[in-house]
């Protein structure tokens, strides 16, 4: 009997909490957001305003953007998705098999995300800003798209050397952890690099 107080007294004081920052009375928020169901409760989305969804909305029309061949109005798009971030995913929540998926499938969208909006950054001549972005390519050391483009911003900024020095640590990581080359695209990259 414990237990079913303690929820009781937990909704209640979540009711308190969404209450405040809804502006919508107690009662209101039990009606409507934070529903008493037989068997349960029921939280509904209405009112509610979830990062992800926010996320998933900025980073469709970012990419449709680009798929239009409007990469400058993309850029910020895909900035403020990425700003939605505070950290890792689930950082604070203890996983199990289906979290963890999750977890890694926000993850990666992220990386890619990142890799996205630095091209589209290099394709509206933001060089500099597009290498400032992907320094995080070196916590990700067998993620090609990023280093790809890493290696094309830097080269842009004039800085061919770093540029092929990304290239090096990616083939020495790709190497030795997976016993493979880098692609043909990178390679052609960094062949392009050495011979401009």
């Amino acid at each position: 009997m414990s237990a079913l107080r303690n929820i009781q007294t937990y909704v209640f004081q979540s009711r308190k909490v969404l209450s405040r920052f809804t502006g919508k009375p107690t009662s209101a928020v039990a009606a409507e957001l934070l529903m008493t169901r037989p068997g349960g409760y029921a939280f509904s989305s209405t009112y509610a305003k979830f990062d992800y969804d926010c996320y998933g909305g900025l980073v469709a029309e970012g990419r449709n953007a680009i798929r239009q061949g409007d990469p400058q109005r993309a850029v910020p798009l895909l900035d403020r998705a990425l700003g939605l971030w505070r950290g890792p995913a689930f950082v604070d929540v203890v996983t199990g098999c289906t979290l963890e998926a999750q977890r890694r499938q926000w993850e990666e969208s992220k990386l890619g995300v990142i890799e996205t909006l630095s091209s589209a950054k290099i394709e509206t001549g933001q060089h500099y800003e597009a290498a400032a972005d992907l320094t995080a390519a070196s916590s990700s050391p067998l993620h090609e798209g990023l280093h790809y483009q890493y290696m094309r911003a830097l080269s842009m900024a004039g800085d061919r050397a770093h540029a092929l020095d990304v290239f090096s640590k990616l083939r020495l990581n790709m190497v030795s952890e997976l016993g493979i080359e880098p692609s043909d695209l990178m390679q052609e990259l960094q062949y392009s690099i050495l011979n401009s």
